[in-house]
Protein backbone atom coordinates (compact mmCIF):
# COMPACT_ATOMS: atom_id res chain seq x y z
CA UNK A 1 0.00 0.00 0.00
CA UNK A 2 1.49 3.68 -0.52
CA UNK A 3 2.08 5.57 2.21
CA UNK A 4 0.29 8.22 3.58
CA UNK A 5 2.07 9.51 6.91
CA UNK A 6 5.75 9.79 5.76
CA UNK A 7 8.02 11.68 8.88
CA UNK A 8 11.84 12.12 8.06
CA UNK A 9 14.28 13.13 11.31
CA UNK A 10 11.26 14.09 13.07
CA UNK A 11 12.34 16.37 15.90
CA UNK A 12 10.26 18.23 18.48
CA UNK A 13 11.70 20.11 21.82
CA UNK A 14 10.50 21.86 24.53
CA UNK A 15 13.24 23.79 25.97
CA UNK A 16 15.72 21.05 26.71
CA UNK A 17 12.88 18.55 26.22
CA UNK A 18 13.02 16.24 23.37
CA UNK A 19 9.20 15.06 23.23
CA UNK A 20 10.26 13.61 19.26
CA UNK A 21 13.73 12.96 18.80
CA UNK A 22 14.86 12.24 15.10
CA UNK A 23 11.69 9.95 14.25
CA UNK A 24 11.51 8.50 10.85
CA UNK A 25 8.14 6.07 10.04
CA UNK A 26 6.03 5.74 7.30
CA UNK A 27 2.21 4.66 7.79
CA UNK A 28 0.50 2.94 4.46
CA UNK A 29 -3.01 4.23 2.96
CA UNK A 30 -5.70 1.98 4.42
CA UNK A 31 -3.63 0.59 7.58
CA UNK A 32 -3.95 0.25 11.19
CA UNK A 33 -1.26 1.41 13.10
CA UNK A 34 -1.31 1.57 17.32
CA UNK A 35 0.71 3.84 18.69
CA UNK A 36 2.44 2.79 22.21
CA UNK A 37 5.05 3.53 24.96
CA UNK A 38 5.45 4.87 27.82
CA UNK A 39 4.09 8.16 29.64
CA UNK A 40 6.12 11.11 27.82
CA UNK A 41 7.60 8.77 25.15
CA UNK A 42 6.22 11.27 22.45
CA UNK A 43 3.16 9.43 21.54
CA UNK A 44 0.86 12.43 22.04
CA UNK A 45 3.05 15.08 20.29
CA UNK A 46 3.20 12.70 17.16
CA UNK A 47 -0.60 13.02 16.84
CA UNK A 48 -0.15 16.31 17.42
CA UNK A 49 1.94 17.08 14.53
CA UNK A 50 -0.27 14.53 12.32
CA UNK A 51 -3.01 16.69 13.29
CA UNK A 52 -1.75 20.42 12.59
CA UNK A 53 -2.24 21.44 16.04
CA UNK A 54 1.86 21.45 16.76
CA UNK A 55 5.04 21.57 14.71
CA UNK A 56 8.15 19.79 14.14
CA UNK A 57 11.39 21.86 15.69
CA UNK A 58 13.13 19.60 12.68
CA UNK A 59 12.63 17.42 10.49
CA UNK A 60 9.61 17.02 7.71
CA UNK A 61 6.37 14.89 7.87
CA UNK A 62 4.20 14.43 4.66
CA UNK A 63 0.69 13.56 4.62
CA UNK A 64 -0.87 12.58 1.47
CA UNK A 65 2.31 14.01 0.00
CA UNK A 66 1.83 17.17 1.48
CA UNK A 67 4.37 18.32 3.44
CA UNK A 68 2.80 19.94 6.55
CA UNK A 69 5.96 22.04 7.68
CA UNK A 70 5.30 24.36 4.41
CA UNK A 71 1.37 25.17 5.39
CA UNK A 72 0.55 28.44 6.66
CA UNK A 73 -2.02 28.45 9.66
CA UNK A 74 -5.16 28.56 7.17
CA UNK A 75 -3.44 26.29 4.81
CA UNK A 76 -3.23 23.96 8.22
CA UNK A 77 -7.37 24.71 9.13
CA UNK A 78 -8.27 23.35 5.73
CA UNK A 79 -5.79 20.18 6.26
CA UNK A 80 -7.87 19.42 9.30
CA UNK A 81 -10.90 19.98 7.54
CA UNK A 82 -10.40 17.97 4.45
CA UNK A 83 -8.07 15.19 5.91
CA UNK A 84 -8.04 14.25 9.68
CA UNK A 85 -10.57 13.42 11.89
CA UNK A 86 -9.55 13.11 15.51
CA UNK A 87 -10.84 11.64 18.32
CA UNK A 88 -9.82 12.26 22.03
CA UNK A 89 -9.77 10.78 25.34
CA UNK A 90 -11.66 13.30 26.54
CA UNK A 91 -14.53 14.32 24.35
CA UNK A 92 -14.59 18.14 24.15
CA UNK A 93 -18.03 18.64 23.39
CA UNK A 94 -19.97 21.27 23.40
CA UNK A 95 -21.94 21.24 27.11
CA UNK A 96 -25.27 23.21 25.46
CA UNK A 97 -25.77 21.76 22.07
CA UNK A 98 -27.51 18.95 21.88
CA UNK A 99 -25.54 15.49 20.59
CA UNK A 100 -27.14 16.75 16.81
CA UNK A 101 -26.06 20.47 17.65
CA UNK A 102 -22.58 19.31 18.33
CA UNK A 103 -22.16 17.25 15.10
CA UNK A 104 -23.67 20.24 12.84
CA UNK A 105 -21.29 22.25 14.77
CA UNK A 106 -18.27 20.10 13.22
CA UNK A 107 -20.58 20.47 9.54
CA UNK A 108 -20.04 24.18 10.03
CA UNK A 109 -16.33 24.56 10.08
CA UNK A 110 -15.80 22.37 7.63
CA UNK A 111 -18.42 23.53 5.26
CA UNK A 112 -22.11 23.88 5.52
CA UNK A 113 -24.45 22.08 7.77
CA UNK A 114 -26.76 19.59 6.56
CA UNK A 115 -29.33 17.95 9.66
CA UNK A 116 -30.01 15.14 6.85
CA UNK A 117 -26.09 13.84 6.95
CA UNK A 118 -25.70 14.78 10.35
CA UNK A 119 -28.52 12.47 11.82
CA UNK A 120 -27.44 9.57 9.51
CA UNK A 121 -23.71 9.68 11.33
CA UNK A 122 -25.39 9.34 14.35
CA UNK A 123 -27.42 6.43 13.30
CA UNK A 124 -24.27 4.76 11.96
CA UNK A 125 -22.75 5.02 15.26
CA UNK A 126 -25.69 3.71 16.87
CA UNK A 127 -27.49 6.91 18.98
CA UNK A 128 -30.57 7.63 16.27
CA UNK A 129 -32.65 7.67 19.37
CA UNK A 130 -30.45 10.04 20.99
CA UNK A 131 -29.79 13.35 18.49
CA UNK A 132 -31.61 15.87 21.19
CA UNK A 133 -30.07 14.62 23.92
CA UNK A 134 -26.92 17.26 25.65
CA UNK A 135 -23.66 15.44 26.56
CA UNK A 136 -24.62 15.32 30.14
CA UNK A 137 -27.27 13.45 29.83
CA UNK A 138 -25.46 11.30 27.71
CA UNK A 139 -23.07 8.20 28.94
CA UNK A 140 -19.38 8.14 28.81
CA UNK A 141 -20.01 5.38 25.35
CA UNK A 142 -22.26 7.66 23.87
CA UNK A 143 -19.91 10.70 24.46
CA UNK A 144 -17.55 9.29 22.55
CA UNK A 145 -19.66 7.81 19.76
CA UNK A 146 -20.62 11.62 19.43
CA UNK A 147 -17.50 12.40 18.68
CA UNK A 148 -16.38 9.69 16.49
CA UNK A 149 -19.50 10.61 14.23
CA UNK A 150 -18.09 13.95 14.52
CA UNK A 151 -14.79 13.03 13.58
CA UNK A 152 -16.27 11.23 10.57
CA UNK A 153 -18.69 14.24 9.08
CA UNK A 154 -16.03 15.28 6.49
CA UNK A 155 -15.40 11.56 5.53
CA UNK A 156 -11.44 11.88 6.39
CA UNK A 157 -9.15 9.75 4.95
CA UNK A 158 -6.86 9.91 8.39
CA UNK A 159 -8.38 9.19 11.93
CA UNK A 160 -5.94 9.99 14.66
CA UNK A 161 -7.66 8.55 17.93
CA UNK A 162 -5.61 9.56 21.58
CA UNK A 163 -6.75 6.96 23.83
CA UNK A 164 -10.34 6.37 22.90
CA UNK A 165 -11.55 4.21 25.36
CA UNK A 166 -9.49 5.49 28.10
CA UNK A 167 -12.45 7.33 30.13
CA UNK A 168 -15.16 4.05 29.17
CA UNK A 169 -15.73 0.49 30.98
CA UNK A 170 -15.63 -2.91 29.21
CA UNK A 171 -18.70 -2.67 27.72
CA UNK A 172 -18.60 0.62 25.83
CA UNK A 173 -14.91 0.10 24.87
CA UNK A 174 -16.05 -3.00 22.67
CA UNK A 175 -18.64 -0.80 21.41
CA UNK A 176 -15.93 2.26 20.41
CA UNK A 177 -13.36 -0.51 19.17
CA UNK A 178 -15.72 -2.18 16.84
CA UNK A 179 -16.78 2.00 15.33
CA UNK A 180 -13.18 1.89 14.73
CA UNK A 181 -12.48 -1.39 12.90
CA UNK A 182 -15.64 -0.40 11.19
CA UNK A 183 -14.02 2.38 9.75
CA UNK A 184 -10.58 1.03 8.74
CA UNK A 185 -13.01 -1.84 7.61
CA UNK A 186 -13.99 1.01 5.25
CA UNK A 187 -10.61 2.55 4.26
CA UNK A 188 -9.75 4.95 6.86
CA UNK A 189 -6.59 5.06 7.91
CA UNK A 190 -6.15 4.47 11.23
CA UNK A 191 -3.77 5.74 13.56
CA UNK A 192 -4.41 4.92 17.30
CA UNK A 193 -2.58 6.08 20.53
CA UNK A 194 -2.91 3.27 23.66
CA UNK A 195 -1.46 2.15 27.08
CA UNK A 196 -3.51 -0.91 26.14
CA UNK A 197 -2.01 -4.15 25.35
CA UNK A 198 -5.48 -5.96 24.06
CA UNK A 199 -6.09 -2.43 22.46
CA UNK A 200 -2.83 -2.34 20.83
CA UNK A 201 -3.45 -6.04 19.33
CA UNK A 202 -6.12 -5.35 17.04
CA UNK A 203 -4.23 -3.03 14.87
CA UNK A 204 -2.35 -4.03 11.55
CA UNK A 205 1.20 -2.94 12.96
CA UNK A 206 2.43 -1.71 16.42
CA UNK A 207 4.86 1.18 16.34
CA UNK A 208 6.48 1.66 20.35
CA UNK A 209 7.93 4.98 20.95
CA UNK A 210 10.51 5.44 23.92
CA UNK A 211 12.07 8.98 24.94
CA UNK A 212 10.77 10.29 21.45
CA UNK A 213 12.48 7.57 19.17
CA UNK A 214 11.01 4.48 17.55
CA UNK A 215 11.67 1.30 19.82
CA UNK A 216 10.30 -0.76 17.74
CA UNK A 217 8.07 -2.08 14.86
CA UNK A 218 6.30 -5.17 15.43
CA UNK A 219 3.06 -7.46 13.94
CA UNK A 220 1.46 -8.90 16.85
CA UNK A 221 -0.60 -11.19 15.38
CA UNK A 222 -3.17 -11.99 18.04
CA UNK A 223 -6.41 -10.59 16.11
CA UNK A 224 -5.27 -12.80 13.06
CA UNK A 225 -4.97 -15.91 15.47
CA UNK A 226 -8.18 -15.47 17.37
CA UNK A 227 -9.68 -15.01 13.90
CA UNK A 228 -8.04 -18.54 12.80
CA UNK A 229 -9.30 -20.22 16.11
CA UNK A 230 -12.60 -19.01 15.79
CA UNK A 231 -12.92 -20.59 11.89
CA UNK A 232 -11.32 -24.03 12.86
CA UNK A 233 -13.69 -24.21 15.66
CA UNK A 234 -16.53 -24.02 13.75
CA UNK A 235 -15.50 -26.08 11.40
CA UNK A 236 -13.98 -28.88 13.62
CA UNK A 237 -16.35 -28.84 16.49
CA UNK A 238 -19.64 -27.60 15.08
CA UNK A 239 -19.59 -28.58 11.44
CA UNK A 240 -17.50 -31.76 11.79
CA UNK A 241 -15.72 -31.05 8.20
CA UNK A 242 -12.68 -32.56 7.84
CA UNK A 243 -9.79 -30.04 8.24
CA UNK A 244 -6.61 -29.49 5.35
CA UNK A 245 -3.00 -29.48 7.08
CA UNK A 246 -2.64 -26.67 4.05
CA UNK A 247 -5.41 -24.30 5.46
CA UNK A 248 -4.54 -21.42 6.41
CA UNK A 249 -2.76 -21.15 10.68
CA UNK A 250 -2.94 -25.00 10.84
CA UNK A 251 0.75 -26.04 10.26
CA UNK A 252 1.79 -23.20 12.35
CA UNK A 253 -0.95 -23.99 15.33
CA UNK A 254 0.04 -27.63 15.26
CA UNK A 255 4.07 -26.55 15.41
CA UNK A 256 2.39 -24.82 18.55
CA UNK A 257 1.06 -27.54 20.28
CA UNK A 258 -3.07 -26.15 19.72
CA UNK A 259 -3.72 -28.58 16.78
CA UNK A 260 -2.79 -32.26 16.49
CA UNK A 261 -3.29 -35.18 13.50
CA UNK A 262 -5.12 -37.85 15.68
CA UNK A 263 -6.94 -40.61 14.10
CA UNK A 264 -6.53 -39.29 10.54
CA UNK A 265 -7.84 -35.93 10.90
CA UNK A 266 -6.93 -32.51 12.16
CA UNK A 267 -8.31 -32.15 16.09
CA UNK A 268 -7.59 -29.72 18.81
CA UNK A 269 -5.40 -30.72 21.37
CA UNK A 270 -6.70 -29.50 25.05
CA UNK A 271 -4.66 -26.61 25.01
CA UNK A 272 -6.14 -25.79 21.35
CA UNK A 273 -9.46 -26.62 22.58
CA UNK A 274 -9.49 -24.14 25.54
CA UNK A 275 -7.99 -21.40 23.45
CA UNK A 276 -10.51 -21.40 20.49
CA UNK A 277 -13.38 -22.10 22.78
CA UNK A 278 -12.43 -18.70 24.34
CA UNK A 279 -11.90 -17.08 20.98
CA UNK A 280 -14.92 -18.32 19.51
CA UNK A 281 -17.12 -16.99 23.11
CA UNK A 282 -15.08 -13.52 22.51
CA UNK A 283 -16.12 -13.38 18.63
CA UNK A 284 -19.39 -13.96 18.83
CA UNK A 285 -20.18 -11.93 22.44
CA UNK A 286 -18.95 -9.29 20.13
CA UNK A 287 -21.25 -9.66 17.19
CA UNK A 288 -24.25 -9.73 19.70
CA UNK A 289 -22.88 -6.37 21.34
CA UNK A 290 -22.97 -4.78 17.84
CA UNK A 291 -26.15 -5.76 16.66
CA UNK A 292 -27.78 -4.96 19.81
CA UNK A 293 -25.99 -1.66 20.82
CA UNK A 294 -25.62 -0.69 17.26
CA UNK A 295 -28.22 -1.90 15.53
CA UNK A 296 -25.87 -3.51 13.03
CA UNK A 297 -25.66 -6.59 11.11
CA UNK A 298 -22.43 -8.75 11.05
CA UNK A 299 -22.91 -9.65 7.71
CA UNK A 300 -24.08 -13.45 6.67
CA UNK A 301 -20.31 -14.39 7.95
CA UNK A 302 -19.55 -15.56 11.28
CA UNK A 303 -16.58 -14.27 13.17
CA UNK A 304 -15.99 -10.76 11.21
CA UNK A 305 -16.48 -8.70 14.19
CA UNK A 306 -13.23 -7.68 16.30
CA UNK A 307 -13.51 -9.47 19.86
CA UNK A 308 -14.39 -8.31 22.62
CA UNK A 309 -11.23 -7.51 25.49
CA UNK A 310 -9.66 -10.60 27.09
CA UNK A 311 -10.49 -10.35 30.30
CA UNK A 312 -13.86 -8.67 29.45
CA UNK A 313 -15.75 -11.20 28.08
CA UNK A 314 -17.80 -12.26 31.23
CA UNK A 315 -18.45 -8.59 32.30
CA UNK A 316 -19.76 -8.16 28.35
CA UNK A 317 -21.69 -11.32 28.47
CA UNK A 318 -23.56 -10.31 31.91
CA UNK A 319 -24.31 -6.76 30.16
CA UNK A 320 -26.04 -8.82 27.39
CA UNK A 321 -27.61 -11.32 29.72
CA UNK A 322 -26.03 -14.43 29.01
CA UNK A 323 -26.81 -15.05 25.09
CA UNK A 324 -26.80 -18.16 24.00
CA UNK A 325 -26.73 -17.73 20.53
CA UNK A 326 -25.19 -15.32 18.35
CA UNK A 327 -26.78 -12.87 15.53
CA UNK A 328 -25.60 -16.01 13.00
CA UNK A 329 -27.77 -18.61 15.27
CA UNK A 330 -23.87 -20.33 16.16
CA UNK A 331 -23.91 -21.32 19.83
CA UNK A 332 -21.44 -18.90 22.26
CA UNK A 333 -20.03 -21.19 24.56
CA UNK A 334 -21.00 -20.19 27.98
CA UNK A 335 -18.87 -18.81 30.95
CA UNK A 336 -19.44 -19.99 34.83
CA UNK A 337 -21.39 -17.20 35.12
CA UNK A 338 -23.63 -18.19 32.45
CA UNK A 339 -24.22 -21.31 33.58
CA UNK A 340 -24.79 -20.00 37.34
CA UNK A 341 -27.68 -17.83 35.54
CA UNK A 342 -29.33 -20.38 33.64
CA UNK A 343 -29.72 -22.83 36.70
CA UNK A 344 -30.97 -19.69 39.35
CA UNK A 345 -33.92 -19.16 36.15
CA UNK A 346 -34.43 -22.53 36.24
CA UNK A 347 -35.11 -23.17 39.94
Amino acid sequence: MPPLVEAEALSRRFGALRALDELTLTIGEGEWVAITGPSGSGKTTLLNILSGLDHPTSGTVRVGGVDLGGLSRSELARYRQRTVGLVFQQFHLIPYLTALENVMLAQYVHSMTDRGEAEEALRRVGLGERLGHLPSQLSGGEQQRVCIARALINQPPLILADEPTGNLDAVNEAIVMSLLGDLHQRGHTLILVTHDASIATRANREIRLEHGRLAHVEQPGELELLGVLAELWQLIEEDREPVSITRRGVAELMADGLLAFADGKIAFTERGHAQARAAVRRVRLAEVLVERTLARSSGEECGREAPVAAGFEDQVCAFLDHPRTCPHGRPIPPGADCIASRREGEG
